[in-house]
């Protein structure tokens, strides 16, 4: 049929374009918003899009090319395809890369291939014997079972299944690519709540059973019980047969509360994260998409998931940096998660002990509602924090523990408790520097010292991957042996304590020597069934995890936040120093928490040994609001990088001056990034501040679209930056 006599629709692909292509459909077929379609594009043969609209028309009909719907005629919710939209325009990104998030799951449609199965047949094999006797029994609940499945159940040869299946006995049936993924029951196990959680877990219902956009922060304490009481918003929306989200900065966050949601609600939830297998992300995503799967936990990418009918979204440790997406399309999913809820017209929670200053913000002006856990759930009580005076109290040169934490630790291990000791480095030391001349080892692809991994035996660049074997020799003046490690890592602090406390249960929890989620996992239950006496970490251990027996944490060194120029530096600092020392105490014993500083005096610390969260976020409100950074103003964003930095500089250069003069708008540099070299790429910085009322997109457009950049250069926009490297 000729071309003309067919619809015609805008196809967006997941490709960085700016916009649908126009293609042919095929007679009969509506140009539904969301429809997926297979659509030829070039030498790059068919690839998946999404018809996004009416065509422009700006092609003759003649020469358009056919788009054809898939089998099945799946299609994108209206709703979602809003919100690539929205994301495409707020980030400052082609929408055909936004939709590239959403068709993620490789082989998403492609047809089910059918599972080889054995169910019970009808006749009796005529030789009976214990082993066909124990394969038979465990068929006679009536489910089908594969043949590996069987003999491993029974405890017998594959030759066994083989015989019946021969006889008779069983026989060969097909299931399904993928089973059902089990239903959560709202009412399998609710557990029983304080006052405190009762009013918010009430009021989290009504909001969901509202069925309208609403945002509420959950403000508990740690060990308040915050999960406990988001779980009866889950339970509500699952009730009103509505979907859920519930977003995690961190997969290692997720096996106890994976193991609580099952407690709760009778089955795990299915999950959504970088280390699924290809096999399971099409069975999650295909699953969110029939509404199969009824709540979902993962990362932030799963916010781009096809939910059918999404009721709640929650944001767990809402506060946390780790939501933020700082390459290809960048994006803060805290944020586009409370886009995601007003679009999808649903309930948002945020939850948190220590609310970023933007959320704290939203609810203190009432754009957010506010629902407080002042207090710990039962009897546990908030932790003891002392701060250890370091320039009072500095130890033996090359140790790390001072001599109260060591005091502590005796007393604690003496008592059958367990600690956590705290310090943000991974490796064994981050620099290595020769005595002789002062050379420090660095990447030779990033302006970054290089970390010694003696476990190993490596020197690591943290940036790009970078690796090498420590020199023997110093490469500038020729000096033998002449290195020393210089700092601590989690891998030296490791060593001190296993010299001074060498009986005790010991492990090192860090990105480097957990390999993914499974690994990570496996420690956190040592940790929880007291097969570790202390654990030594970096981040990976600071928050989510309860640790009945953990009474004691020691931050090592609480002064490497500084401030370096990031606005935001302050408050990370305190966050995850208050969420590593909500840690300790969580049960019946009472905690304690030292924090070894040389700076007792500096804000963060006078607000975590008050333990007055309010008073510190106050402070940092009204600096903000004197600089007129977020949330009082706008900040975006603009590197420009690549291999030749003379070009690079250059065209930062003409870059700056070709910024259009505004109002209420101003343009920073440029200037060298904090790394000025990553992964052999010269970077440079300019930064848009502007008022909060300016449409700092519309600004950025409209600058970038009049500026040609060598094609060997890499422009990158970061709008609400909370990363300055």
């Amino acid at each position: 049929m000729p071309a003309g006599d067919l619809a015609r629709a805008g196809v967006l692909l997941p490709l960085p374009l700016p916009g649908p292509y126009d293609y042919a459909l095929p007679e009969g077929v509506g140009a539904r918003r969301g429809l997926v379609v297979h659509a030829p594009l070039g030498s790059r043969g068919t690839m998946l899009g999404v018809v996004w609209g009416p065509a422009e028309g700006a092609v003759a009909p003649a020469k358009l090319k056919q788009a054809a719907p898939l089998e099945g005629a799946p299609r994108l919710s209206p709703a979602l395809c809003d919100f690539v939209d929205w994301v495409a325009h707020y980030t400052v990104s082609p929408p055909g890369a936004v939709l590239a998030q959403v068709l993620r799951a490789r082989g998403a449609f492609d047809p089910e291939i059918p599972r080889a199965a054995l169910a019970l047949g009808d006749a009796k094999p005529e030789r009976m014997t214990p082993a066909r006797e124990r394969a038979l029994r465990v068929m006679e609940d009536g489910l089908p079972r594969g043949a590996s499945e069987i003999a491993n159940l029974a405890s017998v040869s594959a030759g066994v299944v083989r015989g019946l299946v021969s006889a008779g006995a069983l026989r060969a049936v097909s299931l399904p690519e993928f089973a059902r993924m089990p239903a959560p029951d709202p009412g399998f196990d609710a557990v029983a709540l304080g006052p405190e959680q009762q009013f918010a877990g009430q009021r989290l219902r009504a909001l969901v059973d509202a069925n309208a956009f609403a945002a509420a922060l959950l403000d508990g304490v740690t060990g308040s019980g915050k999960t406990e009481t988001y779980f009866e918003a889950v339970a509500e929306a699952l009730a009103c047969h509505r979907q859920v989200l519930i977003l995690m900065p961190e997969i290692a966050l997720t096996v106890q509360f994976l193991d609580r949601f099952a407690a709760r609600f009778g089955c795990r939830p299915a999950e959504w994260h970088s280390d699924l297998t290809p096999k399971e992300r099409k069975h999650v995503w295909r699953a969110v998409l029939s509404g199969e799967a009824r709540v979902v936990v993962g990362a932030r990418s799963a916010l781009f998931l096809p939910f059918a009918e999404l009721g709640l979204v929650v944001v767990d440790e809402e506060h946390e940096q780790a939501y933020k997406q700082e390459d290809g399309v960048i994006y803060h999913a805290r944020d586009m998660g409370v886009v995601r809820a007003r679009i999808e017209n649903c309930l948002v929670v945020l939850a948190s002990a220590t609310p970023s200053l933007e959320t704290f913000a939203n609810a203190k002006t009432g754009r957010y509602e506010w629902l407080r856990l002042p207090r710990r759930h039962g009897n546990a009580r908030m932790p003891e924090i002392r701060l250890v005076d370091l320039r009072a109290e500095p130890g033996e040169p090359g140790q790390y523990l001072s001599a109260s934490l060591r005091t502590a630790l005796a007393e604690t291990l003496g008592q059958n408790e367990q600690a956590l000791l705290f310090l943000n480095r991974r490796g064994y030391a981050p620099l290595t520097l020769c005595r002789a001349c002062g050379h420090k080892e660095t990447c030779r692809n990033c302006s970054a010292w290089l970390v010694e991994h003696r476990y190993r035996g490596r020197l690591v660049c943290h940036h790009c991957g970078y690796e090498t074997a420590p020199p023997t020799t110093c490469p500038q003046c020729g000096a033998d042996a002449s290195f020393e490690a210089c700092g601590p890592g989690v891998e030296r602090l490791a060593e001190e304590f296993r010299a001074a406390f060498p009986d005790a249960r010991v492990a090192v929890a860090s990105s480097d020597t957990l390999y993914g989620p499974k690994q990570t996992q496996a420690a956190i239950r040592a940790m929880a069934r007291h097969e570790l006496d202390v654990l030594i970490g970096t981040q990976i251990v600071a928050k989510g995890h309860h640790f009945p027996q953990l009474t004691l944490v020691g931050v090592i060194d609480a002064d490497l936040g500084g401030r370096a120029g990031d606005p935001r530096l302050a408050e990370r600092s305190f966050q995850l120093l208050h969420q590593v020392s909500g840690r300790a105490g969580r049960a019946e014993k009472p905690g304690l928490v030292l924090i070894q500083t040389r700076d007792p005096d500096d804000s963060v610390m006078r607000a975590l040994s008050c333990g007055d969260r309010d008073a510190f976020l106050e402070e940092e409100w009204k600096q903000r609001e004197r600089a007129g950074s977020p949330p009082f103003g706008r900040l975006a964003a603009v590197i420009l990088s690549g291999r030749d930095g003379d070009v690079v500089r250059e065209a930062a250069r003409k870059l700056a001056l070709a910024a259009p003069k505004a109002r209420d708008v101003k343009v920073w540099g440029p200037a060298p990034a904090f790394y000025a070299i990553l992964r052999g790429r010269t970077r440079e910085r300019l930064l848009v501040q502007a008022g909060k009322s300016v449409d700092v997109q519309a600004y950025l457009e409209a600058w970038l679209a009049k500026t040609k950049l060598p094609g060997a250069l890499r422009l990158t926009v970061d709008v609400d930056p909370v990363s300055f490297f």
